[in-house]
């Protein structure tokens, strides 16, 4: 794994192809629309979404998207992991626990607070790295169209 840094514009194409793998991955077909609203967020300055990427000379191979989000169990900020993708053939590189990493530096330096994410419950390779650098919790998730 060379590099984990700030998204940016430069990363637009590759990020594309990722996030689209990401989908299909979740069995999603991500519109053009959605990648677009996606990636509009990302470059925007004053949205909440942020992103960091894995990469090797100069191409986007990883990304994980991030947003601070306010925890009223303590009345600070905490933070939260929305995404995270890295290809399969930089699998088992690192590459995952370093874009996880980058998260958790970045939100220490913006105040620190808790990190979370979730992930499909047969999605037992991802468990095995995230059992590594977080402790699992008993929280059930729960969504509702509206």
């Amino acid at each position: 794994m060379s590099e984990v840094r700030d998204i940016h514009e430069g990363d637009r194409d590759h990020w594309r192809r990722l996030f689209r793998e990401y989908g299909v991955f979740y069995k999603s077909d991500f519109s053009d629309a959605v990648l677009d609203g996606v990636w509009a967020w990302l470059m925007d300055a004053e949205s909440d979404l942020c992103a960091v990427v894995a990469v090797d000379d100069g191409r986007a191979y990883g990304f994980a998207h991030y947003r601070a989000v306010p925890d009223t169990f303590t009345a600070a900020q905490e933070w939260y992991l929305d995404d995270l993708y890295v290809e399969p053939g930089h699998r088992g590189s690192g590459a995952g626990s370093a874009l996880i990493d980058a998260v958790a530096e970045r939100a220490a330096s913006d105040g620190g607070g808790k990190l979370r994410w979730i992930t499909a419950a047969d999605n037992t390779t991802a468990q095995s790295v995230y059992d590594k650098l977080a402790t699992r919790t008993t929280w059930v998730t729960y969504e509702r169209q509206t």
